[in-house]
């Protein structure tokens, strides 16, 4: 009896002994503290993580890959990439078979602008994983950054095909529009906005990009919707605003400014569009604030300076007109329109020889406008020189010809024609009429719609499609407006042949909207003025 009371006795321990869990296992050395790195990195206590991964390396003898990885992360933060480098190389050293680690290397190769070398540490990324869509993506952005269009657009594709984001859309359709194809930029935004309908940079950017080709309802439809996802998306407001201007709208386009200056007090191309909606309203003095205070944020703009250049010879200031158009033909020497103000400023300087000198630049630079040289033939013709007039209004009948030819849908000015038919007249009249020099009163008319909506200037740039772009700019070519809206920029002319009347024309202000008869002047129009809007 006592013999069984023992041996029950032993049998209970033992049994409990059995369902007693397992001890955990004591963790390496090296791993120890990985957790509590990790907590207050996540928590952005760097100054805790720092201290304690500085503890981890002393104990591991620096063998702690995880927290030279942090260490790396928060250099990396805090600006210090070369420093940062350094510590991912290391890591990659102790662990060469993670991709991560070389992703990091090559992401601080990429900020130190050594896009080459980052290219090849992301290529043998790739080769341990293939389905990454970081890799790819910024593969893609790397081989931006060296000019090589090709394979950015295919390694940005590929990023697309293993996942879609907005990021990589973006960056696609700005690879395309560098390369000089709008089309398949604008199909690249078409499929990001069907994937992302309500981010407003796309449908920006989208709208944008139409504005830019002229088709006003499709940029009026993307940037609505972009204004009713944002309403104080200060790009969409600029451009929609600037849309209204180029109708000539410009109390409607001033209450979108009134928005958007709430959102960027110090924006230049906000100031300059306001300055230019003054100038449509004749309110010339407000319009050269606004302009000068655009040129005081950006100065090295050289369309806040063309059109200060205008304003002031507008305003029969041909000295300063002088001024900023030198200044925006230094920043900009490959227009031939600036060098055709300059000549219309020097003329009314009587600077004959330097008016000269523009006006042959001026023509050696533009193929295409034909407002250049009838100006010129003018001003030749003033001076007596009928033969090279001659010569200038015949290539300017030859550029006419090729517009039309290329583009049935151009539409020229009515006062450019009427003036070139009589300069047409002038030149093949007997010698008995005369076209009089204009006294030191009279002021250069103006060609009030872009006389031929010539191409030049391409709009905006990336800043692009990172800034808001210009809606009407004079030299963008194949921008049809709606039949009754007033159209786009004017180019001052050389004062007009009067044919018909021997004495000295009357000659308005650059930019005044019609010319005045000298019996029974008509009432003005509000046809637009030349400007560079942002």
């Amino acid at each position: 009896m006592a013999d069984e009371e023992r041996s029950t006795a032993l049998t209970v321990p033992t049994e409990a002994k059995k369902r007693r869990a397992p001890k955990a296992p004591e963790l390496p050395i090296v791993e120890r503290r990985n957790w509590l790195i990790h907590q207050h990195y996540i928590r952005k206590d760097y100054d805790t993580c720092k201290a304690i991964i500085k503890e981890q390396l002393q104990e591991t003898n620096g063998m702690c890959e995880y927290a030279i990885y942090v260490q790396a992360l928060i250099l990396r933060l805090e600006g210090k990439i070369q420093q940062s480098l350094e510590l991912f190389q290391s890591c990659a050293i102790l662990n060469p078979s993670s991709a991560d680690n070389l992703k990091q290397v090559a992401r601080s190769l990429f900020l130190l602008g050594k896009h080459k070398a980052a290219i090849e540490f992301y290529h043998e990324a790739a080769r341990l994983n293939e389905k990454d869509w970081e890799i790819s993506h910024n593969l893609g952005l790397c081989y931006f950054f060296i000019k090589d269009f090709k394979n950015a657009e295919e390694h940005l594709n590929a990023a697309l095909q293993i996942n879609k984001q907005d990021k990589t859309f973006m960056m696609l359709g700005k690879v395309h529009l560098l390369a000089g194809d709008t089309d398949k930029a604008i199909e690249v935004y078409k499929r990001a906005v069907e994937f992302s309908p309500e981010n407003t940079e796309l449908l920006t950017t989208l709208g944008l990009l139409y504005l830019q080709l002229g088709k006003y309802q499709k940029a009026f439809v993307h940037l609505g919707n972009a204004l009713t996802f944002d309403p104080n998306n200060y790009k969409a407001i600029l451009a929609a605003g600037s849309m209204m201007q180029t109708h000539g709208d410009f109390d409607v386009a001033m209450n979108k400014y009134r928005v958007a200056a709430c959102a960027v007090p110090e924006n230049p191309p906000l100031w300059n569009n306001i300055g230019m909606c003054f100038f449509g309203k004749k309110k010339y003095v407000a319009a050269i604030s606004c302009l000068k205070r655009a040129h005081y944020l950006s100065p090295f703009d050289w369309k806040v300076l063309y059109n200060l250049g205008l304003v002031h010879l507008t305003m029969q200031q041909y000295a300063s007109a002088f001024h900023f158009l030198s200044a925006a033909i230094n920043l900009n020497p490959r227009m031939g329109e600036l060098y055709m103000l300059l000549a219309v400023a020097l003329t009314n300087l009587e600077d004959e020889d330097n008016a000269t000198r523009a006006y042959e630049q001026a023509v050696t630079m533009d193929e295409s406008n034909p407002l250049v040289n009838l100006n010129f033939a003018i001003f030749l013709y003033n001076h007596g020189d009928k033969k090279r007039a001659l010569d200038q209004y015949q290539e300017m009948e030859r550029k006419v010809n090729l517009l039309r030819d290329n583009s049935g849908s151009f539409e020229f000015d009515s006062e450019l024609m009427d003036m070139a038919q009589k300069m047409g007249t002038a030149l093949q009249v007997t010698e008995s009429l005369v076209w009089t020099k204009p006294g030191k009163d009279s002021k250069s008319k103006p060609n009030s719609a872009a006389a031929t909506k010539t191409p030049g200037a391409p709009l905006g740039t990336n800043q692009a499609l990172g800034q808001a772009m210009s809606s009407a700019a004079s030299y963008n070519k194949n921008i049809q407006l709606p039949t009754g809206v007033s159209k786009s920029p004017s180019m001052p002319l050389e004062p007009e042949p009067d044919v018909e009347n021997a004495p000295s024309p009357p000659s308005d202000p650059p930019g005044s909207p019609e010319p005045v008869e000298e019996v029974n002047p008509k009432p003005k129009t509000s046809k637009r003025k030349t400007k560079v809007e942002e």
